[in-house]
């Protein structure tokens, strides 16, 4: 038997706003509050435990700053790449620069915090009627 990843942890300074975006750039919606200092935030009619990861936005006292060892990468399901950086530009994401030469296939963003994610060329399938289980 293995894990199965169920749900990613953000410590943030402001979790609605951190939910607002991500809920905006996933298609998720607020699944509740935990204990007033957490929001969870899932897919549509899944919630936890469904094949998605939950994302739960947690206020702490001091966010971490910088480059975090673990990042995001997000893959379009229904417009083209430079499509959907103009639609999370627009939502709040922001360019970061890392020293990329431009020649990349993925664009480096981050959210309102400034946590660091990928916008990947690739599009794929929304999971919405998919029948793969893992």
């Amino acid at each position: 038997m293995a894990c199965r990843i169920t749900e990613l942890v953000v410590d943030c300074a402001d979790p609605q706003r951190l939910a607002d975006f991500w809920c905006e750039v996933l298609g998720y919606v607020e699944l509740g509050w935990e204990g007033g200092d957490a929001l969870e935030i899932g897919p549509p009619g899944t919630g936890f435990g469904g094949p998605q990861p939950t994302l739960v936005f947690v206020r702490g006292a001091e966010p971490k700053r910088g480059k975090l060892p673990l990042h995001l990468d997000v893959n379009p399901t229904d417009r083209d790449q430079a499509a959907e950086l103009e639609r999370l530009l627009a939502a709040g994401a922001r360019k970061v620069d890392i020293g990329q030469t431009g020649d990349a296939p993925w664009h480096v963003l981050a959210d309102p915090e400034g946590n660091e994610f990928c916008l990947l060329r690739r599009r794929v399938e929304p999971w919405e009627g998919h029948s793969s289980t893992w």
